[in-house]
């Protein structure tokens, strides 16, 4: 029987014993040779909320089928563990083997939102592995960071051996064979990385120098080893059929956050949104086969036992093959026990037909996200939506029987006035007339509830919108309290509710977004401080990120308010991420104009990710 890390009398005294002691349905048991590579993939943060993450079920399968290489995984002790942990000198351990994370050859971080970067020092803290890239052994594991926060990598560059720019599929498998090549020949820890930094995608932070302005800003950043590339270009995957799906995805002993199986349909978007990152560093677009879903849908629920299955991408409804797979699903599925889940559908006929079919409509509520008030803030926005298709969604809904909507939106864009604010309450108003004049009182299912929320606008690198200034903590709620008695103003006030965002976590969000390697100091003060679990509210402590931007001497305003000129070097501008600093400049000019750009269908509009070979730019060309 395989031995636990921690004895049952520590188990029986925390939250969630089934965090800790692994052995899922589908985790995976081998047998360790002298030569087997172990890789320790980590979420960040606590167990429920690293389970529901596709990327690393995606690596942990794609890495066991290597028969020289053993994943397995570990997420953030939740903080009863944790002080648990450190009392007892107690080293951080891999979920499968329970061995401690130190005796591994890799560490791999995934960097899924900037209030986790606490919790990566965490990690690495009670793994007892040095914080320090520089100051780590020969035997202590390579850290590796991946993940949408890796396109600017830099506020966390001190602690990590290298980063891995894009895509995981790709060259995973040649990062491997080289450290298994450099074994071989009794290479050192510094010969793997230069030999890590010739491989495509991989940067490693040691190798580059940073040079700055006067005036804080970056005068350059140059390699300093003859194996470093001037730029890192990301990896995608061009070919979705090409690489194997996970056919038996991991099961939680306990709920995760997203209890399901998760069918990724397409990578990447059409809509070129300017406030949005994923827009635009997963570019080009790039859909799966109808065939390849299809067969994946059924290994994966054999395999796990779900009951629901659910489509994963950033904009469902642009896949072209939708009507397909949703109509198999349901024929295939719907009735036998599995629901289907439909996310990130724009509310059309169609979308609302699928889903009256999947949904119980009395207890489900529908989601739009107009993201501004006013069709003038839209069109700087490009979010491509007009009052007319929201309100047209709306009846459409409320005629199916629906009587609960969802509407999300975000201050503080650029150019935003007063008039843009209220008319987050004017339009949410709107909607509830509708349901008011077009459904008669003997039909209505009670009362409609329009539910508004607002987030703040974080200003994100490979963004038109990463050259804007963002508003102070104050500013931000100014503007919420606004919204807020703006809405109270409103006939339907009782059908209306308003929510919106913390400003003070907004705000610090944004340093780390755009920050740059002194940001670094910030976080290693604040987490030696206490900071831990940052992205949870009940957790989050200002105070304390204040108090270590002063006492690192960093100031956050450096970092969010400053106006940034168009010609200003950007820590993350080494990078390549498909989208040229040319095509954003012409966004960020087109957003100020309030000019509309068309989707990638519509009109391809020189982004630059063409050069990638496939995906939206070639569909329909020989």
């Amino acid at each position: 029987m395989r031995k636990l890390a921690l004895d049952d009398e520590i188990l029986l005294s925390v939250q969630q014993p089934a965090r800790y002691i692994g052995g899922e349905v589908n985790s995976v048991t081998k047998v360790l040779t002298p030569e087997t590579i172990r890789f320790c993939m980590c979420f960040p943060d606590v167990y429920e909320i690293g389970m529901s993450h596709l990327g690393i079920q995606i690596l942990y399968d794609m890495f066991n089928r290597r028969e020289d290489t053993y994943c397995e995984r570990v997420y953030s002790p939740w903080n009863d563990m944790d002080k648990i942990m450190r009392e007892k000198h107690i080293p951080l351990f891999a979920l499968e083997s329970q061995d401690p994370v130190k005796d591994f050859d890799f560490l791999g971080i995934t960097l899924q939102y900037e209030m986790s970067y606490t919790n990566v020092l965490q990690i690495l803290d009670l793994s007892q592995i040095p914080l320090h890239a520089d100051e780590r052994g020969e035997h202590d594991p390579i850290v590796i960071g991946g993940g949408p926060c890796a396109y600017n990598p830099e506020p966390l560059a001190p602690f990590f051996d290298l980063f891995y720019i894009g895509e995981g599929e790709t060259v995973y498998g040649q990062l491997l064979d080289a450290y298994k090549e450099n074994k071989k020949h009794g290479g050192s820890r510094h010969d793997f990385l230069e030999a890590a930094a010739r491989i495509s995608g991989i940067y490693v932070p040691a190798f580059y120098d940073v040079e700055y302005h006067e005036d804080g800003t970056i005068k350059s950043m140059k390699p300093n080893n003859p194996n470093a590339k001037e730029t890192i270009t990301k990896e995608i995957v061009v070919d979705m059929d090409q690489y194997g799906y996970i056919e038996k995805p991991l099961v939680p002993f306990i709920k995760a956050t997203q209890d399901r199986v998760v069918l990724e349909i397409q990578r990447g978007c059409i809509r070129g949104c300017r406030f949005c990152q994923a827009g635009n560093v997963y570019r080009p677009l790039r859909e799966k086969s109808l065939e390849n879903l299809k067969e994946s849908a059924y290994k994966l629920l054999k395999s796990t036992g779900h009951e629901e299955i659910s489509l994963s991408s950033l904009s469902s409804s642009d896949y072209t093959n939708l009507e397909g797979i949703v109509n198999f699903l349901i024929d295939e599925f719907h009735g036998k026990g599995v629901n289907v889940s439909l996310p990130s559908l724009r509310i059309d006929a169609f979308s609302l037909d699928v889903m009256s079919k999947v949904q119980d409509v009395k207890k489900s509520s529908l989601t739009f996200a107009p993201e501004a008030g006013s069709q003038r803030l839209r069109d700087v926005i490009n979010k491509g939506l007009t009052e007319e298709v929201i309100l047209k969604g709306a009846s459409d809904a409320f005629h199916g029987g629906w009587n609960r909507v969802k509407l999300y939106f975000m201050l503080g864009l650029p150019t935003e006035t007063e008039e843009d604010m209220e008319g987050i309450a004017l339009l949410s108003e709107k909607v509830a007339e509708t349901y008011y004049d077009e459904i008669p009182k003997a039909e209505r299912n009670g009362r409609v509830q329009v539910v508004a929320s607002s987030s703040f606008f974080v200003p994100k690198p490979f963004t038109p919108f990463q050259w804007a200034t963002m508003c102070t903590k104050e500013e931000f709620l100014r503007r919420a309290y606004l919204v807020k008695d703006k809405f109270r103003q409103m006939l339907n006030y009782k059908s209306l509710k308003y929510n919106y965002h913390e400003a003070d976590l907004t705000v610090l969000e944004g340093v780390l977004a755009r920050g740059d390697r002194k940001v670094a100091a910030v976080v290693e003060e604040v987490y030696k401080n206490g900071a831990l679990f940052d992205s949870w509210g009940e957790n989050f402590d200002n105070d304390l990120w204040m108090k270590a931007f002063e006492t690192c001497g960093v100031d956050p305003d450096f970092y969010t308010v400053r106006e940034r000129s168009l010609d200003e070097v950007f820590p993350w501008d080494f990078i390549d991420a498909g989208v040229s600093k040319e095509f954003l400049k012409r966004e960020w000019k087109q957003a100020m104009n309030e000019t509309v750009t068309p989707n990638c269908r519509q009109k391809c509009s020189g982004c630059g990710a063409r050069v990638f070979g496939g995906g939206v730019c070639f569909e329909g060309k020989n």
